[in-house]
This record gives structure tokens, sequence and C-alpha cells, in this order.
């Protein structure tokens, strides 16, 4: 099964690091992503870029409106998504819980990733349908 893992950060605590330990984190962390993939536990991923380049949409009196920024205002920020492939929700947390990341304050949402196989068919059904009528 896929789980969404999605990576937050504190910036102050990482822009407080000197670059020796930025460094000795990232390879950590990526020590153990190449673990993750090599046994088939990872399904991709990206980085994301800081939070002030981020634009959030939304519907506002019939059209669509756009703010500068990330939608939430927290301390920490969204820093990267994972999908990771494991048995269960079980197998996922154990998985996650030996990131090197958390130990530098990083942590980890994670969510069950949705299946929407059979609703995309029955949609491309209705939709081929009401063309073709």
């Amino acid at each position: 099964m896929k789980y969404i893992c999605l990576g937050y950060y504190e910036p102050a605590k990482h822009a407080a690091m000197t670059e020796d330990e930025r460094n000795a984190m990232f390879d950590e962390c990526f020590e153990y992503d190449d673990y993750l993939r090599a046994n088939g536990h990872s399904a991709g991923g990206e980085a994301l870029q800081p939070p002030e380049t981020a634009l959030t949409l939304y519907w506002r009196n019939g059209k669509v409106a756009t703010t500068d920024g990330p939608y939430v205002e927290t301390k920490e920020q969204l820093g990267g998504i994972g999908v990771l492939e494991a048995r269960d929700m079980n197998h996922a947390i154990q998985l996650l819980s030996q990131h090197p990341v958390l130990k530098y304050g990083g942590l980890f949402e994670i969510r069950p990733a949705a299946d929407f196989n059979e609703i995309m068919k029955e949609s491309e059904q209705r939709r081929r349908k009401n063309t073709a009528g």
C-alpha cells in the first residue's frame, strides 16, 4: 500500500545549523532514503522550495483567487513529500521512525494514499457517454 509522507521542518532551526551540521544531516537522511529505495519502500518524493515561493489557489466570489505563500501559518513548514510503499500503517511508521531527520527536529505526517482508479473509470464512462450522445 502507498502512503503519502509529508515532511515538516522548522526553518529557524535549519538556519541556525552550521554548514557542517546541515551537511551531516543531509548525508544521514539521503543515506536512509537510499536504503528505502534499495528495499522497494520508496515510490518517489520531492523536496519543496521555501514557503515564501508558494502560491495558494482557492475559489472566491465565483472565480479563482490566489494568495502568495502557504495557506496555513505555522512554525513548521512543509519541506517535502514522499511516497512510501509499506504493508500497512504500522509498517510505514516503523520505516519512517528510523529516518534521521526526526532527530534533527523534523516530523512526518503519514497518510494512506487514496485509490481513485474506480472513481476515475466511472467518470471516464460518464464523460464518454455524454460526448457520444
